[in-house]
C-alpha cells in the first residue's frame, strides 16, 4: 500500500493550503533550498507521526527534498487535515491519514510506518517511538494487534537495527522517552526538539496560546470578555493560553498548578492561583495544559456551575475525566461540530470541546504557521544532525548553535538586525582574570 486517505479528490485544494503555508515558513523554506542541493538525507528512510497540518506539509516535503523517503500519519486521530494529507499523497509522500480516525485505524497506520523500516522517526507524543519500544521489549498491549495488522511479519531486530535516532516534538512525548530512558529500556537517540529554545518559547507559548483560543472560539463562539477562566498548568503552554485568556478581556484568569515555583511564577505574573476543587466552583472556561492524567475529575465536574465549558490543550485525551462524563451523565448530545452537552444528575449541564483532545488541533488548524516555521526547521536540522552524527541511545537536545542558527534565520526572515559584540566585548565574556 502506497498511501490511504480519506478523499484524492482534495488534493487541489491541500496544495493552496500547503502553498499557504510555504509563504509563512521562510525558514524551513531556506533550509529546503539547501537540502535540494546538498541532500543530507538521500538514503534515509524517515518515519514521521506527526499532525498532518499543512505545517507539517511543508516539513515533509523539505525532507523529500534533502533524499529521504518520507512516511507519515498522524499523532492524533482528529488533527489531520485531509486535504493537505490528500495533496502530499499526490506528490509521493506515503501517508497514512484521515481525519476521524478509530483508535484501531490510528493504530494501523502506525503499523503502516513501522512496515517501511525507518531509519529515522520524527514523533509528536511518542507513540511511534513507544510502539517500536514496546514491539521490541515484548510488553503485550492491545494496541500492538492492531499495529500488526499493518505491519505485518516485521522483523524487529532488523527495525531497530536500521534506526539511525528519531526526534520528539512535544512535552508529553519527552516526559515518556525520558522515563523510558530512566528505566534502562531507550534502544535508540532521541533528540528532544521540545527542548530548543526557539520550539518551546515560541511555539508552545505564542502557538498554543493563540491555537488554543482559536479552538474553543471555533467550537463555542462565546465571547471570553467578562468570564472567569480556570488554566490547569503553568508550563510554557499554560503561560500562553493564560496570557491569552488575559488579552481576551477574561474577567478574572486563575491558574491551577502543583509546582510551587510555577505557581509563584504565576503569582508575580499577575494571575490568581488555587486548587482545581476552589477553581471549579467559580470557573467559566477550564483548559487544562498539564501532560498529566485526570487534573480535572468527576469531583471537579460536578462541582462546576451550569454552562461551564471544558477544553484540553495538552497532548493526550486524559486530563479531563471522559470517560467518567460519559459513565455518569444522564444524557448527552452534539450541539455544535466538536462541541457535546452533557446533562449531569440533578440536571446541570456541562459542554466538553473536542471529545477532551487537542483542542487547537481537533477544533481548529493547529499552530500559526510563523511559529511552527521554527519548530520544523528545528526537526529539519535534527533529521540531519542523526544522519551526520553517531549516538548512543539517549534522550539529546539539539546542540544550542543549530537552536541559534534557526533565530538569527528566523530573525533575517523577518528583516530585523541585532548586535553584533566587538572583540573586546568577545574576549571580556571568556576571560575570568578581567573584572573590576
Amino acid at each position: 500500500m502506497e498511501s490511504r486517505v480519506k478523499d484524492p479528490s482534495l488534493a487541489s485544494r491541500g496544495r493552496e493550503q500547503l502553498y499557504w503555508a510555504e509563504r509563512n515558513m521562510p525558514v524551513l523554506m531556506e533550509i529546503r533550498r539547501r537540502f535540494e542541493k546538498e541532500k543530507p538525507l538521500v538514503g534515509q528512510t524517515v518515519a514521521a507521526c506527526l499532525h498532518v497540518t499543512k505545517e507539517t506539509g511543508v516539513l515533509v516535503r523539505t525532507l523529500a527534498a534533502g533524499g529521504a523517503r518520507v512516511v507519515l500519519v498522524p499523532s492524533n486521530p482528529l488533527s489531520t487535515q485531509d486535504d493537505v494529507a490528500a495533496a502530499l499523497a499526490e506528490e509521493g509522500i506515503h501517508v497514512y491519514a484521515w481525519r476521524g480516525m478509530s483508535e484501531r485505524e490510528y493504530y494501523n497506520a502506525i503499523g503502516f510506518a513501522i512496515s517501511f523500516y525507518p531509519t529515522i522517526t520524527l514523533d509528536d507524543g511518542a507513540d511511534l517511538t513507544a510502539t517500536i519500544h514496546k514491539l521490541w521489549h515484548g510488553v503485550k498491549d492491545e494496541s500492538l494487534n492492531y499495529v500488526a495488522e499493518t505491519a505485518g511479519g516485521v522483523d524487529v531486530e532488523k527495525l531497530v537495527a536500521g534506526l539511525r535516532g528519531g526526534t520528539e516534538e512535544t512535552t508529553t512525548g519527552v516526559i515518556r522517552l525520558r522515563a523510558l530512558k530512566k528505566a534502562g529500556k531507550l534502544v535508540y537517540p532521541i533528540i528532544a526538539v521540545n527542548d530548543s529554545y526557539t520550539k518551546y518559547l515560541f511555539d508552545n507559548r505564542y502557538g498554543t496560546g493563540q491555537s488554543t483560543w482559536d479552538g474553543v472560539l471555533r467550537a463555542t463562539n462565546l465571547l471570553i470578555a467578562g468570564k472567569v477562566v480556570v488554566v490547569a498548568g503553568y508550563g510554557w503552554v499554560g503561560r500562553g493560553v493564560a496570557m491569552r485568556a488575559r488579552g481576551l478581556g477574561a474577567r478574572r484568569v486563575i491558574v491551577v498548578e502543583a509546582d510551587p515555583i510555577r505557581a509563584l511564577e504565576a503569582v508575580f505574573d499577575g494571575f490568581e492561583v488555587m486548587p482545581m476543587d476552589k477553581a471549579a466552583e467559580v470557573g467559566d472556561i477550564f483548559i487544562t495544559a498539564t501532560g498529566n492524567v485526570r487534573v480535572i475529575n468527576l469531583g471537579h465536574i460536578f462541582k462546576m456551575r451550569d454552562g461551564a465549558v471544558l477544553a484540553n490543550t495538552g497532548h493526550f485525551n486524559v486530563e479531563i475525566d471522559v470517560a467518567g462524563l460519559e459513565r455518569v451523565a444522564t444524557a448527552k448530545r452534539r450541539i455544535r461540530p466538536y462541541l457535546d452537552e452533557y446533562t449531569l444528575p440533578g440536571g446541570k449541564r456541562v459542554y466538553l470541546i473536542a471529545e477532551g483532545r487537542l483542542v487547537n488541533l481537533a477544533a481548529a488548524e493547529g499552530h500559526p504557521s510563523e511559529v511552527m516555521d521554527m519548530s520544523f526547521a528545528n526537526q529539519a536540522l535534527a533529521a540531519e544532525y542523526l544522519v551526520k552524527n553517531k549516538l548512543a541511545p539517549d534522550v539529546y537536545k539539539l546542540p544550542d548553535e543549530l537552536d541559534r542558527e534557526v533565530a538569527r534565520l528566523k530573525l533575517k526572515t523577518m528583516g530585523i538586525e541585532i548586535e553584533e559584540m566587538t572583540e573586546e566585548q568577545r574576549q571580556y565574556l571568556s576571560s575570568w582574570t578581567l573584572g573590576t
